[in-house]
């Protein structure tokens, strides 16, 4: 398993920034079966959805990084602290989540994938109700985004495959930077692997 950090945390604890520093690829494994959290607003209902597909973006030498274009308006976002959402608006349809990782400065970020009852990143915000309003805002409970742990999921458990969607990215596409939880996933059906038989969608009540 690459890194274990969330075994020091208990279940339904908020994970805070130093989480998210470890850098994009322990991240993205390490939040697989964690559970991503939203709340429209004081008072209102909080959705937990257990995140069931992750994909590390490892800096600025990852040609499918937008970090690889150095920093701009957009990008900007990633050169910050780690913990915060970076969200944009993919092809000027689907808005992508993702957190950003390593030390304050270093851009690098985990797109989610998978969530819940979804199975694809545009699906997973649209559900949520996740925009740019929360691009460079922190995940924690007071901007109504967070991510909080879970029991760690085995590795026997996760698939590890390349990216997807990046042909662009030269040497880079192969890379195995994609994780997925295959019993989570199981009826969902994502892009490229097949489920095993017989295994159920993982979901936490709140």
């Amino acid at each position: 398993m690459i890194g274990r950090e969330t075994e020091a945390l208990s279940p339904g604890q908020v994970l805070p920034p130093a989480f998210f520093a470890a850098g994009a690829l322990p991240v993205a494994r390490q939040l697989i079966g964690s559970y991503l959290c939203r709340q429209e607003g004081p008072g209102a209902p909080i959705q937990r959805w257990a995140i069931h597909e992750t994909e590390a973006y490892t800096g600025p030498d990852d040609k499918a990084c937008h970090a690889a274009k150095g920093l701009t308006d957009r990008t900007r976002v990633m050169f910050g602290p780690p913990g915060a959402w970076y969200i944009y608006l993919c092809y000027g349809v689907h808005w992508m989540a993702n957190i950003v990782c390593e030390r304050d400065g270093y851009p690098a970020a985990v797109l989610l994938r998978g969530a819940g009852p979804t199975d694809g990143p545009g699906k997973l915000t649209k559900g949520m109700v996740i925009t740019a309003l929360q691009n460079g805002s922190l995940a924690t409970p007071a901007t109504g985004l967070w991510i909080e742990a879970a029991p760690p999921v085995p590795d026997d458990e996760v698939l590890v495959t390349p990216r997807i969607g990046i042909g662009y990215a030269a040497e880079w596409v192969e890379k195995p930077f994609r994780f997925i939880w295959k019993k989570a996933t199981h009826d969902l059906k994502p892009a490229r692997w097949k489920p095993a038989a017989n295994t159920q969608a993982s979901q936490r009540k709140t």
